[in-house]
This record gives structure tokens, sequence and C-alpha cells, in this order.
């Protein structure tokens, strides 16, 4: 029997805080402007203060923390300047992936397991309804775009995206919380499935850059409603 070697389990145990926060933070268990109680989490999630060190730091250099005076840390507010910028980001890669993804089906390159893969990820979002908990919701609409990814034959676009999904999600908490924008959202994304398995880069770069851009936007347009009503 292999002695355990508390060192060894201290980055397993800082990923573990680290991903529970993060989860509190993106579904605003832990909302904006809240302070961060380093000794309170310890004990919650029953851990040392090192490991929580560690991943609040982290949680920091994402951005999803910021420092608050002499108070420590608190979690950081949902800029509508920021989400306006990262869903532009956003929409670009989106419409890159989708038209390469429909360039692949219209090549012959796209194979039945990746057919298989956008299609999955699309009927499992259109099972959820409003009663769906919002993080399954969130989850189910990155995993349909994150199929496009996987499937274009461009990983860097996935690897591009991946630190901004945190942030990407805070903002979409919002926007699926109305059941006219969850409809809205996969009537877009079977747009852009259709054009996709159509073979049509123009189209499905088109569908895909719109749907973003317009999430964005009705994202943006939300904080800025609800910070003039704080």
């Amino acid at each position: 029997m292999i002695a355990a070697d508390p060192a060894a389990s201290t980055p397993i145990l800082v990923d573990v805080v680290y991903r529970r926060l993060m989860a509190a933070i993106i579904d605003c268990s832990l909302l904006p402007g809240q302070r961060i109680r380093q000794a309170e989490i310890a004990q919650t999630l029953g851990v040392s203060r090192a490991p929580v060190s560690h991943a609040l730091q982290l949680l920091k250099y994402q951005g999803l923390l910021q420092d608050s005076g002499r108070r420590g840390l608190e979690v950081a507010p949902v800029d509508p300047d920021r989400v306006r910028d990262l869903y532009q980001v956003r929409a670009a890669l989106d419409a890159v992936a989708a038209r390469l993804t429909a360039a692949r089906c219209a090549e012959g390159r796209l194979s039945a397991a990746d057919i298989a893969l956008i299609d999955k990820a699309f009927e499992s979002g259109m099972k959820l309804s409003a009663e769906t908990p919002m993080s399954v919701r969130v989850q189910a609409d990155i995993d349909f775009h994150h199929a496009i990814y996987l499937v274009s034959g461009n990983r860097s676009i996935a690897e591009t995206l991946q630190p901004l999904w945190p942030h990407l999600q805070r903002a979409m908490v919002l926007v699926l919380q109305a059941h006219e924008t969850r409809e809205l959202a996969w009537r877009e994304h079977r747009q852009i499935m259709a054009c996709i398995l159509a073979g049509d880069p123009e189209g499905s770069a088109h569908a895909a850059y719109r749907h973003a851009a317009n999430a964005g936007t009705q994202t943006e347009e939300r904080l800025r409603r609800a910070a003039d009503g704080a």
C-alpha cells in the first residue's frame, strides 16, 4: 500500500476548490460584489486554507474575482462592456467554426461520428424545459457550440474560447432566464445545424455569427438596464 502524500494531493484539492468556486460564481450563488471569506470557504469545503488561497488567486487571474481594498477579494461584476467585447470575439470564431464545418461536410470530410456529435448536442438541448436547472441549460447551449468547434478541424478555436467561457456563462445565465430567449436560441441552433449539414459554408457562418451577435446585444442590454435600475 502506497502512503498518501499530502503535497501530491494539494494540486487536486486546488482544482476541486477552484471548480466549486467557479461554478458558484457562474450560477450566481456567489453574487457580483459579494465578499469572499477564505476561512468560511475552507470550512464549508472541509479543506485547509492553502488550496483555497491558491484557487482564489487563479480566479482572480481569470478576472472572476477582484481586489476589494483591505477586505480582500470579492466577486467581480458582470461588466456590459466586457460582455460586448467577449461576444464580438465569440461571434467571429463561431462563424469560422461553422464555415469550416460546413465546408468539410460539402467535401465529404465530415464523418458520421462528427454529424452524430452535433445532432446529439442539439437533441439534448431541445429536450430541456424552463424547469431544467439553469446550469444544465447553459451547459447544453455550450455543448452544442463546442461540438461544432470539435468537428471544424481547427483545434485553436476551442482553445482560444476556453478561457472566455466562464465570463460568457455568467452572462448566459441572465439571457436564458427568459423563456422566449431560450426558444429563439434553439431555433437559431437548428438553423446553424441545417446550414452545416447542407454543406453551405457562407450560410452557416452567417447564421452562427448572427446568433452570437444577437445574444451579445441582448445580454449587454439586459446588463445595462439592470445597472440603470440599481
